[in-house]
């Protein structure tokens, strides 16, 4: 598996020639169009947007011509075109990186950006569950089944019904183990 970086539209397309498995970023210069969506498609290329990275980058460096809606509209296309689509933030607290995305927080608004380009809740969940276990081979989790690893949420309320009930944890398990505090 090869994972590249790929922040503006010319990276994209270098990442596609080099057949790499995972394209994290997406472009902030110009949307993706059909014919890079549909190439991702044929290739089985993967996509982790990290929405919120780059909603990130581009409000605290407000690049000239680039811009949230191009990264937005590029994850719609992808979608329409049928490209799994990952959840992930890039998150990082370091000094002196283009945006500061915090751990755990950001995970949730990535999800809701993730629904606001096209996702229903269902795909961004799993987006963040199901599938990241299946493509990086981590068969003992991802699902609710026995015999699996049991990291688990309980919510109080449905993030089907709306994403930001991700945000209402109750209770956390780590392969089955309650955390306290939480």
């Amino acid at each position: 598996m090869t994972v590249a970086h790929a922040a503006h539209n010319s990276a994209f397309r270098r990442a596609l020639n080099a057949k790499v498995t995972v394209i994290t970023h997406v472009p902030t210069d110009e949307a993706l169009d059909i014919v890079v969506c549909s190439r991702m498609l044929a290739q089985g290329t993967i996509a982790v947007p990290t929405l919120t990275m780059m909603e990130g980058v581009v409000n605290n460096l407000k690049p000239p011509g680039r811009s949230y809606s191009t990264a937005r509209n590029s994850v719609q296309a992808m979608h329409t075109a049928g490209v799994t689509i990952l959840a992930g933030t890039d998150s990082n607290m370091q000094k002196g990186v283009p945006a500061n995305v915090m751990h755990g927080e950001s995970m949730h608004h990535e999800l809701e950006l993730l629904v606001d380009a096209g996702l229903t809740t269902l795909e961004a969940l799993k987006s963040a569950t199901s599938l990241p276990a299946k493509y990086f081979g981590l068969g003992d989790r991802g699902i609710i089944a026995v015999g699996k690893r049991a990291d688990l949420l309980l919510l109080t309320e449905d993030p089907i019904a709306d994403i930001k009930a991700t945000r209402s944890i109750q209770k956390v398990w780590c392969k089955g183990v309650e955390v306290e505090g939480v």
